[in-house]
């Protein structure tokens, strides 16, 4: 494995602003010279989150070092937990953003937790993931060699034979199909010596599904591995259910939320940065990370 399980493994709570959208951030944006300012914006927000009683020692960032490298510095600086992406934007198949320096680009902005997005479903192509599982266990090794925390965020996206099984029908894949290749894939990922510190998984809506993924996570004597909620971009009230299925499971320390928090107030600010309400739009991102960690902690707490 070439890391002690003692050392694997985060288990304090952790709170995170994502923010690390490059592609999908240009589209939202609309001009990729205004993307270092919006990502600004969500800084300053969740700094006023900070002034406004959010917890510092387990708020973070997810900051990327293409548009948000002050940001970063910033964070780092500042004594905020940072995690920063390792993988090139937009890739179906997981690439590293800058080759065969990743290591170095690591080092250079010294982020807690380095973070991959990985699109691999179990049943899909088989090849593909091999390749994956390759890179992804290259990069594991280099963390923990370095003493470094990994975050791995595990999408699953249907193949079309198990949408078919499922009518067409993206929600009932979310419910009925995804958690299981969830399963597979985090064991198929783990039997590759892929072996994240923190996971973080596609919202689910059922508890009992979550706690067998944060019992999988810590199978074997990963004592200490935990899961934390994505948001995936949806409506509060959706990413309010995932995050009550989580919430208080042993393994399950958080959130890592992004569009949900601020896409509206980017939105605003990319259709007129001269004339929107910056203060407004700062004051919104605050008290929307603020929200989703009073649901976290209040769910966590038993009736």
């Amino acid at each position: 494995m070439g890391i002690g399980l003692d050392e694997l493994g985060y288990d304090e709570r952790l709170y995170i602003l994502a923010f690390d959208h490059r592609g999908s951030f240009e589209k939202m944006v609309g001009d990729t010279e205004r993307v270092p300012g919006a990502k600004t914006l969500i800084w300053q927000g969740f700094q006023r989150a900070v002034e406004l009683g959010a917890p510092k020692e387990f708020a973070g960032v997810l900051v990327d070092g293409q548009y948000g490298p002050n940001v970063a510095r910033e964070a780092k600086a500042g004594g905020y937990n940072l995690s920063m992406p390792v993988e090139k934007s937009g890739q179906n198949e997981f690439d590293f953003e800058y080759g065969e320096q990743f290591g170095e680009k690591i080092e250079e902005f010294d982020p807690d937790f380095s973070k991959v997005l990985v699109r691999y479903n179990p049943e899909g192509d088989r090849a593909m993931n091999e390749r994956q599982v390759e890179k992804l266990r290259r990069l594991s090794e280099w963390l923990h060699e370095h003493h470094r925390k990994f975050l791995f965020e595990l999408l699953v996206p249907a193949e079309e034979a198990q949408l078919e099984q499922v009518g067409g029908s993206t929600e009932r894949y979310d419910t009925e199909l995804r958690p299981q290749l969830m399963m597979e894939a985090i064991l198929q990922l783990q039997n590759g010596g892929v072996e994240p510190d923190i996971w973080k998984i596609e919202g689910i809506d059922d508890r009992e599904s979550c706690n067998e993924i944060a019992q999988l996570a810590r199978r074997e004597g990963r004592d200490r591995v935990s899961c934390v909620v994505l948001g995936r971009g949806a409506s509060d009230e959706k990413v309010d259910q995932w995050l009550r299925a989580g919430a208080g499971l042993d393994g399950y320390v958080g959130f890592a939320i992004g569009r949900s928090i601020f896409a509206e107030s980017v939105k605003a600010y990319a259709a007129d940065p001269d004339r929107f309400d910056r203060e407004a739009a700062v004051d919104k991102i605050a008290r929307s990370y603020l929200r989703f960690i009073e649901v976290y902690e209040g769910a966590s707490v038993p009736a």
